[in-house]
């Protein structure tokens, strides 16, 4: 089958022709419809995960899915073929630019019957993630002040609304031209990155989603209120983490220095910080499902590209210039 596959670091995706996926018991084989484009994907072919996470080359990307389902496996109840489903494939079952993937049931969901492939194929990744930073690690509740960064993009488009569906007041920060964007997503107050200081107008916030990292993280703690939370995605990871993913003991050490600055730092302002790298959840999934038919979640598609084009579509990445997700469509 035709799929686009990276076979050495930091080249671009080629097209190939690769075995047909192996279906286990377990497994839910699906026609892919639509593939969500994400940073993480961009930085595995770059190679910034090799050292920490190594993966063997080459090796076919895509980490959202939505299609519909072709045969499932013979220990596989919750699904039928002919289902219409979405997915954010765990492990080493990764693998979404391809025209067949197969995918652990426990990693499937129905996708949500209000909205398009694409829409659904936008979800997954960024979805997962505002839930689990928001939900299981800031326990975010009625009244509580989060701050989103890079509210336009595929994560910060997603948060936000769950952010106000949690009940919490919203800052987020964006450029100008998207103001009037974030703040249709729910968002109270939006800052301006290019020419306002976050750190100098906001304080006493609960919660902090950072998706950049480095600088803008450190400054993300000041404004915390002592015992408030900050969850990176862009890293450093920490320890936890390190522990977490079973990495060993060289990697570990790796992983303690390059946290140490932001760990220090947090523990002198009396706050926390957390690494997020999220985990496939079906389970989670039906719950976003639900929210997303109920209104309550809008998936945001910024640009689609034809299958054809996967290769133009993960480098549009690094140009950016539109909002929320960029998707792959093959129907």
């Amino acid at each position: 089958m035709r799929a686009f596959t990276l076979s050495t670091y930091k080249t671009p995706l080629t097209e190939s022709e690769v075995p047909e996926p192996v279906v286990t018991e377990h497994d839910v084989l699906i026609r892919v419809q639509a593939a969500g484009l994400n940073q993480l994907d961009e930085k595995i072919r770059v190679g910034e995960f090799a050292q920490i996470l190594p993966y063997t080359l080459p090796i076919t990307l895509g980490h959202d899915v939505a299609g519909t389902v072709i045969r499932v496996g013979e220990a596989v109840r919750g699904f039928r073929p002919g289902d219409e489903v979405y997915s954010r494939p765990s492990g080493d079952h990764i693998g979404a630019f391809a025209e067949r993937i197969a995918v652990p049931e426990a990693d499937v969901a129905l996708k949500p019957a209000s909205i398009t492939m694409e829409e659904a194929g936008s979800l997954p990744l960024v979805a997962l993630t505002a839930w689990q930073a928001l939900v299981e690690i800031g326990d975010v509740r009625p009244g509580q002040k989060v701050l989103i960064h890079s509210g336009a993009g595929g994560v910060g488009s997603i948060a936000i609304q769950l952010a106000k569906r949690l009940g919490a007041t919203v800052a987020t920060t964006a450029s100008a031209s998207n103001a009037d964007f974030v703040r249709e997503l729910g968002a109270d107050t939006v800052i301006d990155y290019r020419t306002e200081r976050f750190e100098r107008m906001l304080s006493g916030f609960d919660f902090v989603l950072d998706g950049i990292g480095g600088e803008n993280l450190d400054k993300s703690l000041r404004v915390l209120r002592p015992g408030g939370t900050a969850v990176g995605i862009a890293g450093p990871p920490t320890p936890a983490f390190a522990k977490k993913a079973g990495l060993n003991p060289v990697l570990r050490l790796a992983v303690r220095a390059l946290s140490a600055k932001v760990r220090r730092r947090a523990r002198r302002l009396g706050v926390n910080y957390e690494f997020l790298f999220m985990r496939a959840s079906g389970d989670q999934l039906r719950e976003i499902a639900a929210l997303v038919d109920a209104g309550e979640l809008l998936p945001v598609v910024g640009r689609v590209f034809p299958f054809d084009e996967t290769v133009e579509g993960l480098a549009s990445l690094a140009r950016g210039g539109f909002r929320g997700k960029a998707v792959i469509s093959n129907p």
